[in-house]
């Protein structure tokens, strides 16, 4: 009788602490300071704090259903299941505190003197690489972008789940600080945005199963080869995605990251769903070559391999190699030319690709722009384009590399936050009191590109 009136009052007062926890939680909305520029999209923080403040309201109510347990029936339980009970209401909390520092990691940062605004400029290129040629994806799902240690970026995508099994109503990119200095932070953000894209699509069901024919269907010496890119396929149809929308850039942008000691580039791992570093890279190049043709792409092909000669590699290493070596031309024409349900007869070239990433269109506009051809109102994924290109082709500085990336992304956050602005200045209000918001979007034409500029960020 002591121990269960005892650990009943005890658990009651842990309980009620736990309340007054929650209680103490706020929307983001609430306390997160940041220059307009570096807000979020409202439909990304709507979205997050629609998604705590439910999670809080469960928290709450089940609390309380189990304070009142403990003052009924629960009084006559033993102590172990009360605080069996207990325990699992904590850790129901601490779920949802996972949750929050998550998205306050991501959050803060906005705060932060010209990072904020870098961030929200860098939401603005996420989702114009996640577009597609004929335009949708374009709003599928918010994306936010913030920074972290480490050389590799991550994603963690829309609609999975997060922990206590909620799911995730944004993307959160997660792109490394040292990727800021120039145009190798598209390349990152790109290929994650890819990730992204293809889950959209459900694009890793059919590519598997097209692989897994070719597999079937190839000889002896290539079968192993076709295994191999099987099991890598979720990032080779990342890295194709960024390598349609920014070109060499793309490539660039991989070699910086992969660039190790060559004990890891050679490094075989075939339960590792990404490609060794080497043959990622070529990879990439390969892609390059079947999208937009060019010398370029030999040419960073032998600049790598010289770099990392593959006679220094381990004999094992060396043969697995070269028996990925030959498939490589086949890989690029398959993974552009895959046709996925989603995509009603359309293959990833035609949706992903874009005459304007050519090098010879690329290298013409940038000398354009060098005569005094305003880009400002060019796409973000073709001003990215442009950079990379013009990188390679050794007509811009690292220096002024990063001010033009830095500048770029200033101004896309400025100007989606002004378009926002604009479309809350110019909402409607129906008799019945709804808020109806202008949402059409202003298309600029500059001869064969155009952007089509939503008014409203969300």
């Amino acid at each position: 009788m002591f121990g269960s009136a005892v650990t009943r009052d005890f658990l009651a007062a842990e309980t009620q602490a736990l309340l007054t926890r929650i209680d103490g939680l706020r929307a983001f909305v609430e306390q997160d300071t940041m220059v307009p520029a570096a807000l979020l999209l409202p439909r990304a923080l709507v979205g997050i704090d629609a998604l705590l403040a439910t999670e809080r309201s469960r928290l709450r109510q089940l609390a309380e259903a189990y304070l009142v347990w403990l003052q009924g029936i629960g009084a006559h339980a033993s102590p172990a299941e009360q605080q069996r009970r207990f325990v699992l209401l904590r850790l129901r909390l601490n779920d949802h505190l996972s949750q929050l520092d998550l998205f306050s990691e991501v959050i803060v940062q906005r705060s932060e003197m010209e990072i904020g605004a870098w961030l929200s400029g860098m939401d603005v290129a996420a989702a114009d690489a996640l577009c597609l040629n004929d335009g949708r994806l374009g709003d599928a799902v918010p994306i936010i972008c913030y920074l972290a240690r480490g050389p590799g970026a991550a994603i963690r995508r829309a609609h999975t789940r997060l922990p206590g099994g909620v799911q995730n109503p944004v993307a959160i990119v997660r792109v490394p600080r040292e990727r800021m200095a120039g145009h190798g932070i598209a390349s990152s953000l790109f290929h994650e945005v890819g990730h992204q894209g293809a889950a959209l699509l459900d694009l890793l069901p059919s590519l598997r199963a097209e692989l897994a024919d070719v597999v079937r269907e190839s000889g002896v010496g290539e079968r192993f080869a076709w295994k191999c890119w099987q099991r890598w396929v979720s990032e080779i149809v990342a890295d194709f995605w960024s390598v349609a929308k920014l070109g060499i850039g793309s490539t660039l942008g991989l070699m910086a990251v992969v660039s190790l000691p060559r004990p890891f580039v050679f490094r075989i791992n075939l339960t590792d769903p990404h490609p060794f570093p080497w043959i990622r890279v070529l990879i990439s190049a390969a892609f390059g070559q079947h999208l937009y043709p060019d010398q370029q792409w030999q040419d960073i092909g032998r600049i790598w391999c010289h770099l990392y000669p593959l006679e220094n590699a381990a004999p094992n290493a060396q043969q697995i190699v070269r028996r990925l070596l030959p498939t490589l031309s086949d890989l690029a024409a398959r993974i552009a030319g895959h046709r996925p349900p989603a995509l009603d007869g359309v293959n990833l070239s035609e949706a992903l690709a874009h005459p304007s990433r050519r090098p010879v269109e690329l290298r013409r506009l940038r000398g354009e722009a060098a005569s005094g051809k305003d880009l400002a109102m060019i796409s973000p994924v073709l001003r990215f384009a442009l950079l990379g290109q013009a990188r390679w082709d050794r007509r811009v500085s690292a220096a002024d590399e990063n001010r033009e990336v830095r500048s770029m992304l200033t101004t896309w956050a400025r100007e989606s936050t002004l378009r926002m602005a604009e479309a809350a200045g110019r909402q409607r209000i129906t008799s019945t009191g709804q808020v109806i918001p202008h949402t059409s979007g202003r298309t600029v034409n500059l001869g064969d590109h155009a952007w089509t500029e939503p008014v409203s960020k969300g």
